[in-house]
């Protein structure tokens, strides 16, 4: 069921088996998965999933290529509300270990908003990270091109960029050395921007003299191109520089302050878990872009699936029916 601010006071009473943070891929694949198992669940998602924004799936089994990533979680919302799964459009704020069950704060409505409590016996956090792109100021009109032949991903999208003329949109001279020697597999056409925010060391500087890729530092004055189709970008000079395609260096921060005051165990910006997604926290589970790995939609619909199963192996227990007792008088 879809709650709204109205409905969502009939659950305050109800303790789900499952509540879910999260409703990307790996959400919906273990809200999917948790309903078949007959438990009760509810979805949290604070909106625009990370694979809402891409374009176009390229690696995913069984899709045609190019299907949007919101197609992709427009068919599971519905797939998860098929089997009577709740879903609460909010924003989870603070969740409070009680012992037995976990009250969620959640933050419901822009306007007029209102902080019901809702409780849950587990915990899936499946709410991924936020990218934003890098300090690059008055640049103008990348929205129009990113997700499209301007890519955020190289494991995605490593694979449309061969043999083309990309360039490499840096964020930070470390940006560069982790990307740029890795996206040579694809393709040696190569040439890096760093907008003047950051300066390139002589070292770094002499390395990618010595690959033969070209390093420009003016500032970008504007993306070109049409009909989302990247073709070169304008510097604040007037000069342009021709491209095909290009790849943009991410940051990214993880979305889990929600979980700060429960002493999870961290390395880095990720949540620490075991091969099934558990954290350090026996009845909280973390999968997708949360945890350490891969971060594509295939793996966090696998962990989102081998998670719920683990959380029904749990909480399983024989059943008696009275019908076969019945039966057997």
């Amino acid at each position: 069921m879809q709650l709204s601010k109205h409905k969502i006071q009939q659950h305050l009473d109800h303790v789900y088996d499952t509540l879910i943070v999260g409703g990307g891929a790996g959400g919906l694949s273990a809200g999917i998965y948790l309903q078949r198992f007959r438990l009760s669940s509810l979805i949290v998602d604070k909106g625009k999933a990370r694979s809402f924004w891409m374009q176009g799936l390229q690696n995913y089994l069984g899709l045609p290529p190019g299907t949007p990533g919101r197609e992709l979680l427009q068919q599971g919302k519905q797939h998860y509300l098929s089997l009577n799964g709740d879903w609460l459009n909010g924003y989870v704020e603070e969740v409070i270990d009680e012992g037995e069950t976990f009250a969620v704060r959640v933050k419901v409505g822009r306007q007029n908003s209102i902080y019901p409590v809702l409780r849950a016996k587990y915990l899936i956090a499946a709410s991924g990270i936020i990218d934003h792109l890098p300090p690059l100021d008055e640049m103008q009109n990348v929205y129009e091109y990113a997700g499209h032949n301007l890519h955020v991903c190289m494991v995605c999208d490593g694979y449309e960029m061969v043999d083309k003329h990309c360039g490499f949109f840096a964020g930070s001279e470390a940006s560069i050395e982790e990307m740029v020697f890795n996206l040579s597999w694809f393709t040696p056409y190569i040439t890096i921007f760093t907008h003047g925010v950051f300066s390139v060391s002589p070292e770094l500087r002499q390395k990618l003299q010595d690959y033969g890729y070209r390093l420009v530092e003016t500032p970008i004055k504007q993306f070109l191109g049409q009909n989302h189709q990247m073709n070169g970008v304008e510097l604040v000079d007037g000069s342009v520089v021709p491209l095909e395609t290009g790849l943009i260096s991410m940051g990214a921060r993880y979305h889990h302050h929600y979980l700060e005051g429960l002493n999870l165990e961290r390395k880095g910006g990720y949540l620490v878990t075991d091969n099934l997604g558990r954290t350090s926290h026996p009845r909280i589970f973390a999968i997708g872009d949360l945890k350490v790995g891969l971060n594509q939609v295939a793996v966090a619909v696998g962990d989102g699936a081998v998670s719920a199963t683990q959380i029904w192996r749990e909480v399983r227990h024989p059943r008696k029916w009275m019908e076969n007792l019945q039966m057997a008088v």
